[in-house]
């Protein structure tokens, strides 16, 4: 057993640092929704320059992020390309459909995490026939959560935003952990977002803030997805206390992401040393690792018998299982997740499998 329990479920379980606690307790704070907290619009003009955009805006979670810019960039009836592995699609409730009478148009993502350019062309509807819903949004995600965290390289990016200049399309960026991206591509963040029209980053992953995400774009969206942030219920008053925390995170967590990839990649490999796990760990690139499991041993089963040793996984449903490092993971951890999971496989056996939504 494990001196402390070891969480690998997601990143979304960091505690945030000191610094973040000391911020927060200091954090000057106004009425955000007069405009009036200097804490927030410090952190929004801090995050708009920090990804090449012009304007940013808080918002307390992901999910709301990524609904407002839909919302921002869409009407009642048009139609917005999605892929059928992305998070807006499965793990959002629905939201741009529910909300904002926004139709999805669901192709394929490869193993990569990309949408095929050619099934993008041959998606977008012809604006004069009154059949069709519009097409006005490709949404990306980076990195691709559910094909294990694998990274969009700058040039499908700008490869996309040239078909979508071509056809007057808007491309939205689902980047919860675009940072990770970055790291794993070796370049700038905004190689990753100066393709798209509007970006969505969570603060809340494995920059480890306790609260938050920041949506970026220009001007004239950020006052729509304001707009939109309020029928949500999204604006909040003296909120400086929790965007205090975000500052330290853009300001102090971009770099050590690294140190989650190589754990990330450590327990990739350790994983594959076990007969009874199927994983290809070339393909981790970042702090996701997915597998799945054969010779009698279910998922759920899996997963469940790691818990009652102290080590925390998802299974994802499927038969497959993820783990994700984070702030708070270190090598030491990874060992003993793998001598524990060798513990379990040891034993084997099967327990039905059920999948549950993974952030």
């Amino acid at each position: 057993m494990p001196s402390k329990p070891i969480d690998l479920r997601s990143d979304t379980v960091t505690l945030p640092t000191p610094a973040m606690r000391t911020a927060m307790a200091r954090a000057e704070v106004g009425d955000d929704v007069y405009g009036e907290d200097p804490t927030i619009n410090r952190l929004e003009e801090f995050a708009a320059q920090r990804v090449g955009k012009a304007a940013a805006m808080f918002v307390p979670s992901g999910t709301m992020g990524n609904l407002c810019a839909l919302l921002a960039h869409c009407q009642r009836g048009d139609e917005v390309i999605v892929g059928d592995a992305s998070h807006i699609y499965n793990y959002e409730a629905g939201g741009a459909s529910v909300v904002g009478g926004v139709a999805f148009h669901v192709l394929p993502n490869q193993p990569d995490g990309t949408i095929a350019l050619d099934h993008l062309r041959a998606a977008v509807r012809w604006l004069d026939d009154p059949h069709c819903a519009e097409t006005r949004l490709i949404c990306l995600e980076n990195t691709h959560n559910s094909c294990g965290g694998v990274a969009l390289s700058p040039e499908y990016l700008a490869s996309v935003a040239a078909f979508a200049r071509e056809r007057g399309l808007l491309v939205h960026l689902d980047g919860a952990r675009m940072f990770n991206a970055a790291i794993a591509l070796s370049v700038d963040v905004t190689e990753l977002t100066r393709h798209v029209d509007s970006v969505m980053f969570c603060l809340s992953k494995g920059l480890a803030a306790p609260v938050g995400s920041v949506v970026c774009g220009d001007e004239a969206f950020i006052r729509r997805a304001r707009r939109a942030r309020k029928v949500l219920g999204g604006s909040m008053r003296q909120a400086g206390v929790i965007a205090a925390a975000g500052i330290v995170a853009l300001e102090t967590m971009v770099d050590r992401l690294e140190e989650d990839h190589a754990n990330a990649r450590m327990l990739a490999e350790g994983l594959a040393g076990f007969p009874q796990i199927v994983i290809e760990p070339e393909r981790v690139q970042t702090n996701i690792v997915i597998f799945t499991l054969r010779d009698g041993i279910s998922a759920e089963e899996f997963v469940v018998r790691l818990r009652e040793r102290g080590v925390l996984m998802g299974d994802m449903g499927g038969g497959r299982v993820r783990a994700v490092t984070h702030y708070g993971i270190d090598a030491g951890d990874i060992a003993e997740t793998l001598a524990v999971a060798e513990e379990v496989l040891r034993a084997g056996s099967g327990v039905r499998d059920q999948g549950f939504p993974l952030h």
